[in-house]
């Protein structure tokens, strides 16, 4: 199966031709990619902070501006013609641990206000966006493809920081979780109909061979 390009795909090739100039300078300066990969984390544990103290709309706007930073490591990896392995795995882990911090920020601002329904909303919110890695992850690791679905990680800071910036964290996480757990069920979905369909390759391979 070959899934169409995802949101995030298509940002990029929109973006293209800001992406590369931008990605160019930050090379020539003597950045590394994954030196922009650790800042854009950094920035967002420092939004995260922002949000656990209840600075929604200040955090939303540290969120915005280091997710946009973050989406240079990759640029400036290709526009060098060094695209690594190891490269792409401290983007990804990088990845989650801004997501946890995030998220993390948010738990502590439910539970501080008493909020227990936020809180447990928080924690489905981070179990999906997990998942939706996880799946996509184990699901490549075996040799399907998992690149679908409706709420990937582009998504979720769409639905998070316009909400933040508005003040309204208990929609941000409750959309996230709902949505979140729906998009990891649509990648085990997908994966299990490559499943279906290499067994059934399988045992018609396995026909051919016995006649």
């Amino acid at each position: 199966m070959n899934p169409k390009p995802t949101f995030s795909d298509q940002l990029r090739i929109i973006f293209k031709g800001i992406l590369d100039p931008i990605g160019a300078f930050l090379n020539r300066t003597g950045l590394t990619p994954n030196s922009i990969t650790l800042l854009g984390l950094a920035g967002t544990t420092a939004g995260a902070y922002l949000i656990s103290q209840g600075k929604m709309t200040l955090g939303a706007v540290v969120l915005f501006l280091f997710v946009i930073v973050d989406a240079f490591d990759g640029t400036m990896a290709r526009l060098r013609g060094e695209p690594s392995d190891f490269g792409a795995f401290v983007d990804s882990v990088s990845d989650r641990y801004a997501e946890f911090v995030t998220f993390g920020g948010l738990l502590y601002y439910f539970l501080a206000q008493g909020d227990t329904l936020g809180a447990m909303m928080t924690f489905a919110a981070t179990a999906g966006s997990v998942l939706v890695s996880y799946v996509k992850a184990r699901a490549e690791g075996l040799n399907f493809t998992a690149r679908v679905g409706l709420l990937s990680r582009v998504e979720r800071y769409i639905v998070l920081i316009p909400l933040l910036l508005f003040n309204q964290p208990f929609w941000a996480v409750t959309i996230i979780a709902v949505l979140g757990n729906f998009t990891a069920l649509q990648r085990i979905y997908h994966v299990r109909a490559q499943g279906h369909e290499r067994m059934s390759k399988a045992r018609e391979a396995k026909k051919e061979y016995l006649h």
